[in-house]
């Protein structure tokens, strides 16, 4: 009776929504009684006096659980509906179909109560605009959410209590199975064992994901997946799948529950978020057969975080196959880190540089150091090859035999791969022989599984002589006697350029732990202090390379040649002496030009550049005088002076080409010059007075005497 009193003629003019919700698809299946319970609410409709025309029925929203609205969207429809006013009832068998979170719900009776709209339950009918039924409504909302609660509790308990005991049954990862008792057991097909037995110890010998995944690919093996219908295929390996399994504690044997942990966002996705091993909800080691031993994964987990902090202050990386001999092992002698190394194509071939830019990187500081890699790792190389015991020639020895071991092993792998392309040809083949002929939809259908099939074993052994055919100095008997001579003298297997960068720095780890690398420019080389696996510390010295401005820098010895020859020779006279004693200059050098010679341009460069004393300055400091220095002196023309050195009157000294400067002659000269200028001078001074009595008011007038 109440219910109709609630009811008024213009909710009945408008529309009555039927809302229908199951929280999981399983409950949709097997609840069929609470289903039919809420479509059975349209008979309530009608009753309160709604057409059947009238009546709308939301239920796109089965199999969804009502803890948000975030991803219902039949419940934003009846929000949105009831906000403009097209609903005159909202129904729902109870209010946990409506909403399990008490802010949905009261957002919904919020606007039932703006929009006049009534609410009905199994229950009753209620008014939202009235305090008593808004009250009441509210109170079941807030019972519903705690019932979800206590419904997730109970059941999340059950879940942990199974799981701290190692009993709650999670997906396995390929590889792993559960037996007929339910206990985890390896995968009874032998092939994904060994495949994945391989892959952890190719990781375990290249020491990187990424690498292990090269490997794989090197040697044509392929990875074991399992689909979603728990079929196995094998795909190629992947760096993601590599860290994944690296990651997975159960290939250790161990159980572990709870390594991930899952929120919802405010739009309704599903963030992922890992736990630190220490606040796993569940980890039992040796809980099962397993493929590596838990001590195993600790290490390879390590491997992968240190792989991962290429900044890292302490690291020492894995060997790559780049020429740098100290990769990851270089430590800079001034601040404490980790040299990185930069590779530069110069010349035809990849040189290695040591670089420690942190403080660069990090602060705008300037960089530490940068030493360039070739002279420190040929050093490096010379030490190890003469520390090198016999002891060490056995353990090349084992290197070699270990690849021998590993191509043995990839050999196996593509066997069993063989194998199961076989046995899928001969079912198929048996599938084909037992079908009627007649029925030759079916054969054609068959017959082509049974050829493709047939395609796959072709394949599959095509790649496994093709992989014997490149790995086939196994097999070859004269390549191991190689092989043992050339380990007798390690320098040459050191020399060897068939022996691989990765290998040489897999025995520099066995012997050295660390070099520290100091740079001194002003003395030109670089100080080594290598620290061995034992403790023992020693020191080496090398040379630093020159740079591009110190390899065209003229030697010091030229300079000082040159220098010398400028007391007696003009440029080019010390140019023609410098090529006749095979010097050659530095710009020329350093490009590799041998027919490269001195010209007068060099000589005079260098000397501005080394600011060498002029030869005309020495000259002067000798008495040597200008030409007009001369002339003044000896009273006579310019011309003059020049024809008298010309015809040895007077000494004169070139200093820059056709310039000259003169040496006047003094007391000091020998006699044979003193009596020459003597008659010379008398034979002037008698043609002068004879040209002066002839034409003495000439003479007078021009003051010539």
């Amino acid at each position: 009776m109440n219910a109709h009193l609630k009811i008024r003629p213009d909710h009945l003019q408008r529309g009555a929504y039927l809302y229908i919700r199951q929280s999981s698809m399983r409950q949709v299946v097997e609840n069929a009684e609470s289903t039919r319970r809420q479509y059975g609410l349209r008979g309530r409709a009608v009753a309160l006096g709604w057409r059947d025309e009238q009546i709308i029925v939301i239920d796109n929203d089965q199999g969804e659980s009502g803890a948000s609205a975030t991803w219902r969207e039949g419940f934003q429809r009846l929000v949105s509906d009831v906000g403009m006013g097209h609903a005159g009832i909202v129904m729902g068998l109870e209010v946990s179909r409506l909403a399990r979170n008490n802010a949905d719900w009261q957002r919904l009776l919020e606007i039932c109560a703006l929009a006049d709209t009534l609410i009905l339950d199994e229950d009753g009918v209620y008014d939202p605009a009235s305090f008593n039924d808004r009250l009441l409504l509210g109170l079941k909302g807030t019972m519903s959410e705690a019932e979800l609660h206590v419904i997730k509790a109970r059941l999340r308990g059950g879940i942990l209590n199974k799981a701290r005991r190692g009993e709650f049954r999670c997906p396995l990862p390929t590889g792993l199975v559960y037996d007929h008792s339910g206990n985890a057991a390896l995968d009874p097909d032998m092939q994904v064992r060994e495949t994945i037995m391989h892959f952890f110890e190719t990781f375990s010998r290249v020491g990187s994901a990424s690498q292990t995944v090269k490997a794989f690919r090197a040697e044509g093996l392929l990875f074991p997946s399992r689909l979603h219908n728990s079929e196995t295929v094998f795909r190629p390996l992947t760096a993601s799948t590599a860290v994944r399994v690296l990651n997975n504690p159960r290939y250790a044997g161990a159980y572990a529950y709870g390594r991930r942990q899952f929120r919802r966002t405010i739009d309704g996705k599903k963030t992922v978020r890992a736990r630190d091993n220490d606040d796993w909800l569940a980890c039992i080691p040796d809980a099962h057969p397993g493929y590596v031993s838990w001590e195993q994964h600790q290490e390879n987990l390590k491997i992968l975080k240190a792989n991962g902090h290429g900044y890292d202050t302490a690291r020492a990386s894995i060997p790559r196959e780049g020429p740098a001999l100290l990769q990851g092992r270089a430590v800079c002698g001034q601040c404490g880190w980790h040299f990185r190394v930069r590779y530069a194509a110069r010349r035809g071939r990849q040189e290695a540089w040591y670089i420690c830019d942190r403080a660069h990187t990090y602060r705008g500081e300037p960089r530490c150091q940068s030493i360039a890699g070739p002279p420190i790792d040929e050093a490096i190389g010379m030490l190890i090859a003469e520390q090198m015991t016999p002891a060490a020639v056995e353990l090349a020895l084992e290197v070699r035999q270990e690849i021998l071991a590993r191509h043995e092993e990839a050999d196996r792998l593509r066997c069993r791969a063989i194998e199961r392309a076989q046995t899928e040809a001969d079912l198929a083949q048996r599938r084909f022989m037992l079908v009627d002929p007649n029925n030759r939809l079916v054969a054609d259908t068959l017959e082509g599984e049974w050829n493709e099939k047939l395609r796959i074993l072709a394949n599959a052994r095509e790649e496994r002589e093709r992989a014997r055919q490149h790995d086939q100095f196994i097999l070859d008997e004269a390549v191991h006697k190689r092989l043992v001579a050339m380990t007798v003298d390690f320098n040459k297997l050191w020399a060897d350029p068939d022996t691989p960068n990765r290998e040489r720095k897999r025995l520099l780890a066995y012997i050295i732990e660390d070099v520290t690398l100091v740079k001194l420019p002003a003395e030109g080389f670089t100080r080594a202090h290598v620290r061995f696996k034992g403790g023992k510390i020693q020191t080496l010295t090398t040379s630093s390379p020159k740079s591009s401005a110190e390899q065209v820098t003229t030697q010091p010895g030229i300079v000082e040649l040159v220098d010398r020859l400028l007391d007696g020779h003009i440029y080019s006279e010390i140019a023609d002496l410098l090529n006749q004693q095979g010097y050659r200059p530095g710009e020329a050098a350093r490009r590799g030009r041998h027919d490269a010679r001195f010209t007068s341009k060099r000589v005079a460069y260098l000397a501005h550049e080394y600011k060498l004393r002029p030869r005309y300055d020495r000259l002067r400091e000798r008495g040597m005088l200008t030409k007009r220095e001369a002339a003044v002196r000896l009273n006579i023309h310019e011309h003059t002076v020049a024809r008298w050195a010309k015809h040895g009157l007077i000494a004169s000294h070139a200093y820059n080409g056709h310039y000259h400067l003169y040496e006047v002659p003094d007391s000091n000269l020998p006699q044979k010059h003193c009596s020459r200028w003597d008659r010379l001078a008398d034979r002037v001074a008698v043609r002068l007075e004879n040209t002066s009595q002839a034409r003495p008011s000439a003479d007078v007038e021009r003051g010539v005497v």
